[in-house]
């Protein structure tokens, strides 16, 4: 109605398909692209950034081979449609994916898929970070010289317009997966961390996507390894991750789809999901509790 309030009522926004968007991280050869075999193959999109399909020789599903930073934006714009808040010379922009469905065609091909599976968003970081050394703001304006911290920064920004013009694409999955690595901090603490050049990326992309997976080995009852999703924050290994949808356990199968079907599955009561009791704190140790003999100064 013209003149009305853009308000989306509740009923609607229930009834919205709304795309699961989350990245999955692990260490080289835990299996993460053989995940794929978990997915019905008929609707899902491989972005193949690794050319390491050897895992999935044989599976009949379909592929686009991004070589470029720039290919990968226009992928991006391609699959999610346009932003029509960026002006026409920026990336994302309406005259941006005019361009693009002009190049690849009509966006319609890309309707029967309903997962895009991105394999990697390590090198998705390496082929932006290539790009932006060659930009202006990578180099000094007062000798010409290589500016390694602008390129840093540049390269922040535009991983992080990437991911969030991706997360937008509502009415589809959206999965990328990454290598983590493990890491000592400056307290020789164990520290799971993201391999994503810079540091803009790894730190803000839990709070991009819905889901934070870490595929692991976890040791089980009868004393062997095994894989499986830690899905929860609180976690007792330290493994980076986030369940938003408050329906997964703090352990799961390593089944990407079993895992989609339980994130869409029957909501959990919110008195089951939000607790309110105060956290119980943990008794002194005797050392601490131990009177001391020295006067405070």
């Amino acid at each position: 109605m013209t003149g009305a309030l853009p308000i989306i009522t509740a009923d609607q926004r229930l009834a919205e398909h709304r795309g699961i968007k989350g990245v999955i991280f692990g260490r080289s050869g835990i299996g993460k692209t053989s995940l794929l075999w978990t997915l019905n193959a008929s609707t899902t999109l491989f972005f193949d950034l690794e050319a390491g399909d050897l895992a999935i020789e044989g599976l009949a599903i379909d592929a686009i081979r991004p070589r470029t930073w720039i290919e990968c934006r226009d992928f991006a714009v391609f699959i999610g449609g346009p932003n029509p808040a960026l002006r026409d010379d920026q990336a994302y922009s309406p005259a941006h994916y005019a361009a693009v469905c002009q190049k690849f065609g009509d966006p319609e091909a890309l309707a029967k898929y309903d997962t895009v599976f991105i394999d990697s968003i390590t090198v998705a970081g390496r082929l932006c970070f290539q790009w932006c050394k060659g930009q202006p703001e990578a180099h000094s304006e007062k000798t010409g010289k290589p500016d390694v911290r602008g390129a840093y920064g540049l390269h922040g920004r535009e991983m992080i317009a990437w991911l969030t013009h991706l997360q937008h694409t509502r009415g589809k999955n959206v999965w990328f997966v990454g290598i983590l690595d493990e890491k000592l901090d400056d307290f020789n603490r164990k520290v799971f961390v993201p391999q994503i050049d810079g540091s803009k990326t790894g730190l803000e992309l839990p709070g991009i996507v819905d889901q934070v997976i870490t595929m692991a080995e976890i040791m089980g009852e009868d004393g062997q390894l095994q894989r499986g999703f830690v899905c929860q924050t609180l976690n007792p290994w330290g493994y980076p991750a986030k369940d938003r949808s408050g329906r997964l356990g703090l352990l799961e199968v390593p089944h990407l789809g079993r895992l989609m079907d339980k994130i869409r599955g029957p909501l959990v009561p919110v008195e089951q999901r939000l607790t309110y009791q105060p956290p119980q704190l943990p008794a002194p140790s005797p050392a601490q509790a131990a009177p001391t003999d020295t006067p405070s100064s």
